[in-house]
């Protein structure tokens, strides 16, 4: 047996590669799981307890060389190359490789293009912090002390603090907005919302919405309606027909969810809007009497209208997307295929 360890330091030894993969081949013949230092450690089973205790330094010794030689190689490979590539890149007569640029991400674009939209209706744009507390988030908002979107499995607190958590949506900078201007407000909200939900292609516990809020004399539900289905018509085209369903939201009321034709079958069907001809694009509704008392507005004298919608269910429609977790991975791939919505 020590004849055979003394082989495989002498091959060890004399192992002068040429190539990464010449080094990786080796290593697996002499260290893998099926290599010949492994035959040699069952064969030590085997031998006279007496012999035990030198053979196995020789096999430690083996290992440890092997697997030193080994990095060395790859080390003095890995050296070589990048010499090589630095005085290549020394050389000014070489051609230049031609850079691909990046591009705007897809999320970028479809807020820009939202806020674009509405600017046209006279919306600024607003701005909040996304640690919130909980005034700005929920009871200025109309929501009850017992409504299930204050709970832990909803909501990330910080550091268990009920009071103190990351914003499960923008209608917040909203709050702030009527805290500090006086009606007429036209403001136009977005941001980065948090809420405590399992990660899938349909659901992320970090997305981006975008809101709007209008506050003035005589504000309309009519109001509300035409500038909705305009911004649909911008977004999706001039076909596009929106229509309202009765909802329920806390600080709205009366609320309505928002839905626009299908501009991949249009309205005819298909399986991206389950046959309906509609797909789901926001939540709207009059603002609620009890929250234009909380911040200070007369509800008398004032009225409004707020909008919510997400952004990414915004850019799954537009560019067809079927996947949520694509915007958040990062991928050049994917992120190209928007160069041209510049």
């Amino acid at each position: 047996m020590t004849d055979k360890i003394n082989e495989l330091l002498r091959r060890v030894e004399e192992f002068k590669p040429k190539a990464a993969a010449e080094i990786e081949e080796f290593r697996i013949r002499m260290l893998g799981r099926k290599g010949e230092l492994t035959a040699l450690m069952e064969e030590f089973k085997t031998v006279a307890p007496e012999l035990k205790r030198e053979l196995g330094q020789q096999l430690n010794r083996l290992k440890n060389e092997a697997t030193t030689r080994i990095n060395a190689l790859r080390e003095e490979l890995q050296n070589a190359a990048a010499d090589a590539s630095a005085a290549a890149s020394d050389d000014l007569t070489r051609p230049g490789s031609a850079e691909r640029l990046g591009s705007r991400h897809p999320i970028s674009l479809v807020r820009n293009r939202i806020v674009e939209v509405f600017s046209r209706l006279g919306y600024t744009v607003a701005e909040g912090p996304e640690i919130e507390d909980d005034w700005h988030v929920f009871s200025a908002l109309n929501f009850p002390p017992e409504h299930p979107a204050r709970d832990m499995q909803d909501t990330f607190f910080i550091a268990k603090n009920p009071d103190i958590l990351l914003r499960t949506h923008t209608s917040s900078i909203q709050v702030r907005t009527m805290e500090h201007r006086k009606p007429p407000i036209r403001v136009i909200c977005p941001g980065r919302v948090f809420r405590n939900e399992a990660i899938s292609y349909r659901a992320h516990c970090i997305f981006h919405q975008i809101e709007g809020l209008y506050i003035d004399e005589g504000v309309s539900f009519a109001d509300m309606k035409q500038s909705l289905l305009y911004f649909a018509k911008e977004i999706f085209g001039e076909q596009t027909a929106i229509r309202m369903r009765p909802s329920y939201f806390p600080f709205t009321e009366p609320s309505a969810e928002v839905d626009v034709s299908c501009n991949l079958c249009g309205g005819k069907g298909c399986p991206v809007c389950k046959g309906t001809g509609w797909l789901e694009i926001m939540g709207c509704g009059m603002v609620d009497p009890n929250v234009l008392k909380a911040n200070d507005i007369d509800p008398d004298k004032y009225s409004g209208f707020a909008f919510g919608m997400g952004i990414e269910r915004i850019a799954m429609l537009k560019y067809g997307v079927k996947d949520l977790r694509l915007y958040f991975e990062n991928d050049v791939r994917f992120l190209h295929q928007f160069d041209e919505a510049l």
